[in-house]
């Protein structure tokens, strides 16, 4: 039995910082206050906000020496600060692989700690920083339940045939297949989407979550269909440092005559490549907006190239089109990027509306538009706390 005092904490780790976020247990889960960690391991720095924004706390670390798990701490030890004595009643984590084997949340035990280790191969820029913050706390509160939340979960109601790869049977049935990624962002949008949009419930769609990470996401009756990630988080769309979709045969070549070994080849197409590599200059689009180099102008014609391309293919995987719906730091916060999306896919009866976008309205196509647009901002933290209180509920 839960007070109405009670609290849920959401976790949700990167390689270099780790967001939070403080709900009320009860009612809609009203958030109480977030913030992030920010430059582990160079110059940590945490700040957190209240509800409405106001910043409620902001602290810095000179020394550099700050990993995950004291990370960890100084956000437990900001929790109990804030919440004066309001009690944390569960941990809920973003986990970026469930694998074949966890295809909804989970209470996290030492077993379910061994396997999701297992996977770090499968994700090695997340998962290792996802694991690192529950062992963390299972040492310092171990009678606190922990829920772990999978971005591959939303992915797991695709068709066999979205989720294979053409592989000897033995290969396939050993787990290598499409999993897809960013699904506890799907999955909140499309709940609002369904919620609040004036859309047909059957709505044939292509979320695009488009930030440092991007994927599109076919969705169909609410379902995913088809995800342009697959079996990692380095496949589909070029992203902020990695290479998307890149042919297996260029790796071979890299291999064979250029003597990169499995190490290298794994900081080229995760840390090296995308809008980094292509431009030479940054892996933040708000940078290459401002800069007048053509190789910032050719990074971010790919970028939008390869979106076009890939909506595309969803929505010959789901037979049409309904709608397209941006998400996520570039997706909610680049009206370029929209602009020159949408001009791709007019050819799909997608017709911008110019100050609709500019101004970031929900809606940003023309009125009576074959297909519409829309803004829709996503909150996987927010997601994370639902699952867990539902876990919790059982």
């Amino acid at each position: 039995m839960t007070s109405t005092q009670d609290c849920i904490a959401v976790l949700n780790a990167g390689s270099s910082s780790i967001k939070f976020a403080l709900y009320d247990a009860h009612a809609e889960g009203d958030l109480l206050f977030r913030g992030q960690i920010e430059k582990l391991g160079l110059a940590p720095h945490l700040i957190a906000r209240n509800a409405a924004g106001a910043v409620v706390a902001e602290r810095s670390w000179s020394d550099g020496g700050l990993d995950h798990h004291a990370a960890t701490a100084a956000i437990m030890a900001l929790g109990r600060e804030m919440l004066a004595g309001r009690p944390v009643i569960a941990f809920g984590h973003r986990v970026v692989h469930g694998g074949v084997d966890y295809a909804a949340p989970v209470r996290v035990d030492a077993a379910v700690m061994a396997d999701l280790a297992k996977l770090i191969p499968l994700a090695p820029l997340h998962q290792p920083h996802n694991l690192a913050p529950m062992a963390a706390i299972a040492k310092a509160a171990p009678h606190l339940p922990q829920i772990a939340c999978f971005d591959t979960a939303f992915h797991r109601t695709q068709p066999a045939l979205a989720q294979e790869f053409a592989l000897p049977r033995e290969i396939t049935a050993s787990g290598v297949r499409r999993y897809g990624f960013h699904g506890l962002s799907y999955d909140y949008v499309v709940r609002q989407v369904r919620k609040t949009l004036p859309l047909p419930t059957d709505a044939k769609l292509v979320v695009a979550h488009l930030g440092n990470g991007a994927s599109l996401c076919a969705v169909r009756d609410g379902r995913s269909v088809a995800s342009t990630m697959g079996f990692t988080a380095v496949d589909g769309l070029v992203m902020g440092t990695r290479t998307g979709a890149l042919d297996p045969g260029v790796l071979l070549y890299l291999m064979q005559e250029r003597g990169y070994d499995a190490g290298k080849i794994e900081d080229l197409i995760y840390r090296r490549s995308g809008l980094l590599g292509v431009s030479g200059l940054s892996s933040d689009m708000r940078t290459l907006r401002q800069s007048r180099a053509p190789e910032a102008g050719e990074a971010i014609a790919l970028f939008v190239y390869r979106i076009v391309r890939e909506i595309g293919s969803l929505a010959a995987a789901m037979g049409g089109l309904d709608a397209i719906v941006f998400t996520a730091g570039i997706g909610e916060n680049d009206a370029a990027t929209r602009a020159e999306v949408a001009e791709g896919c007019r050819w799909l009866g997608l017709e911008l509306d110019e100050v609709r976008n500019q101004r970031g309205d929900r809606c940003i196509s023309v009125t009576g538009a074959k297909v519409s647009a829309w803004i829709v901002p996503t909150d996987e933290e927010r997601m994370i706390a639902r699952y867990t209180s539902e876990t919790l509920a059982g």
